[in-house]
């Protein structure tokens, strides 16, 4: 990858996670400011305001709810559903025809052409999408086979591909497809894609600096009033 490809990369990055990462979290925001949003658990509500904020009014239970939503819940999940938009819009230059594949690319360290299903963190999959990937993977070397294509053969390089974390991260579900087909993880994964074995970091500082553009201050304190309402009209009734 020249040093061009790799700004590309970086630039397209940046833009994405502020346009579809940035913005739907705003929205969720917002969205947040009605109880419907939730389904709070009665037995808990209170207690967790009282622990977080010392007192169990309406404002500390709506922080209690708005907080892990916000700054957990609503983050992971919206990064994770964004793959294929960020497959698509980033990483266009290795997009896949190939049924189940996202992305297929030259591995940069052993020169051979990878099969690559994308995912986000090194806990996002679970148990039946064990079965989902090999099938998949199975299914290129069935059709393979079929078109009577040499160059795939019982060594064909399927492998997963997982955005961020470390191998000691990685799941037991993900540890069972790896003992199937190598699972990349992080700064790994990222080394295979590029041949830059510090992309990874560069990555991240490029997406990090988009953190002084936002403040979601105003958004934030919005929905925690206009919950408090909601929630001081429900206790009165």
């Amino acid at each position: 990858m020249t040093e061009a490809e790799k700004r590309e990369i970086l630039a397209k990055a940046k833009d994405f996670f502020r346009e579809k990462i940035v913005d739907n979290h705003k929205r969720n925001t917002e969205r947040l400011g009605k109880l419907s949003a939730f389904q709070p658990n009665p037995f808990l509500e209170k207690y967790l305001a009282n622990f977080a904020f010392g007192n169990c009014n309406a404002s500390s239970i709506a922080k209690a709810l708005i907080y892990p939503r916000v700054l957990g819940t609503s983050i992971n999940t919206t990064f994770g559903t964004q793959m294929q938009a960020f497959c698509k819009d980033v990483l266009s230059g290795f997009a896949s025809t190939t049924p189940g594949i996202d992305i297929e690319f030259i591995d940069q360290i052993d020169n051979r052409r990878k099969y690559c299903q994308i995912k986000a963190g090194p806990n996002t999959i679970n148990n039946d999408d064990i079965t989902t990937i090999k099938n998949h993977f199975e299914s290129i070397r069935r059709i393979a086979r079929t078109n009577g294509l040499r160059e795939f053969n019982a060594d064909i390089d399927c492998i997963v591909g997982v955005f961020y974390g470390k191998s000691d991260d990685l799941s037991q579900m993900y540890r069972t497809i790896d003992r199937s087909h190598p699972v990349y993880v992080g700064k790994d994964f990222w080394h295979h894609l590029t041949g830059d074995p510090s992309f990874y970091d560069e990555l991240i500082n490029e997406i990090a600096s988009i953190a002084t553009e936002v403040d979601g201050t105003e958004l934030l304190n919005n929905a925690i009033r206009q919950l408090s309402t909601e929630i001081e009209e429900k206790y009165n009734q």
